[in-house]
C-alpha cells in the first residue's frame, strides 16, 4: 500500500505494508545483547501456593513476572529525564510518534588516545545535503549483525563529541538514534557531555527530544529518507523499551 503523506509543504510517497524493525528485542537468552554490566532480562512465572503461571507446568494461564533494565538490555527510547533532577519521563516527554528521518552511515574516527569518535566534521560531510530532517538514524562501521548479541560492557565504544551534538542542534534534530548503548564514552567520569549538550540541561532544557539506542540495522537497508515511527511502551520511568520502525519514502 503506497500512501501520500504531506508533511512541512512536501509529499513523501510511503509503502506502510513494508515495515523495517531496527530495533533488537529484549530476551533472557544469555546471549542477548547488553550493557552497564546488567544481568540478562529475567521472566519468572508467578507462584502462589499450589498455583503456577505456566500452562506447561499445570497452570491455566502464563503470567510472569519479568525484571530488566531499559538501559542496558536492549533498544531503548530516553528522555532528558536521563539527566536530571526533575522526574521527566518518556511517558510525557513524547508526544508525537511519526517523523521524517534520514539514515545515515558513519565509520568512527581514531583519536590520539585511542578512542574512537563520531565528529561535527563527520556528520557535516554526511548531512550536507539533508533539510527538514526531524530524526536522524545513525549506523556505524563495521556494521556485522554481531551486534545483535554483543556484550559492550567495558568495551569503549565510539561516542559523539560534545561539538557533533552542537552540530546536530543546529540541524534542529529532535530525535537521534544510534546502534551503540550510549551517546557519550562509557566512561567518562559521570560527564556524559553529549546527553547534556543534546538536551540543553539545565540551561535550556528540550523536554520533547528523544535518544534512542541500542538499535541496529542491517546492511542491505539503503542510507535516506525514511519515515520513522518510535513505538514505547506508556513507562512513567525516563527510558522505556522501544522498537522503532521505518518505512522507505519513495521519489
Amino acid at each position: 500500500m503506497i500512501a501520500t503523506i504531506f508533511h512541512a509543504g512536501k509529499d513523501y510517497k510511503v509503502d506502510f505494508f513494508n515495515p523495517i524493525d531496527i530495533s533488537i528485542p529484549l530476551s533472557n537468552e544469555k546471549s542477548a545483547v547488553s550493557a552497564w554490566y546488567v544481568e540478562p532480562m529475567k521472566i519468572e512465572s508467578v507462584v502462589t501456593g499450589n498455583w503456577i503461571g505456566d500452562v506447561n507446568k499445570g497452570g491455566s494461564v502464563n503470567f510472569r513476572n519479568i525484571t530488566f533494565n531499559p538501559h542496558g538490555n536492549g533498544t531503548h527510547t530516553e528522555c532528558v529525564g536521563h539527566i536530571s533532577k526533575e522526574n521527566f519521563t518518556i511517558n510525557s516527554s513524547l508526544k508525537r510518534f511519526m517523523f521524517v528521518a534520514e539514515l545515515i552511515t558513519i565509520l568512527p574516527q581514531e583519536i590520539e588516545n585511542g578512542d574512537f569518535i563520531i565528529s561535527a566534521s563527520a556528520l557535516g560531510e554526511a548531512l550536507s545535503n539533508i533539510i527538514n530532517c526531524e530524526a536522524l538514524i545513525i549506523r556505524t562501521l563495521g556494521n556485522s549483525s554481531a551486534k545483535k548479541h554483543m556484550q559492550y560492557s567495558n568495551t569503549n565504544w565510539p561516542y559523539f563529541t560534545k561539538e557533533a551534538i552542537e552540530f546536530l542542534n543546529s540541524k534542529n534534530i529532535q530525535h537521534l538514534l544510534f546502534d551503540l548503548p550510549s551517546v557519550d564514552k562509557e566512561v567518562d567520569g559521570g560527564k556524559l557531555e553529549a546527553h547534556h549538550a543534546f538536551w540543553e540541561y539545565p540551561h535550556n532544557t528540550q523536554l520533547h527530544k528523544t535518544i534512542t539506542e541500542m538499535i541496529y540495522v542491517p546492511n542491505e537497508v539503503d542510507d535516506g529518507t525514511y519515515i520513522l515511527n518510535i513505538q514505547i511502551a506508556a513507562f512513567e520511568n525516563d527510558a522505556s523499551p522501544s522498537k522503532p520502525i521505518i518505512y522507505k519514502v519513495y521519489n
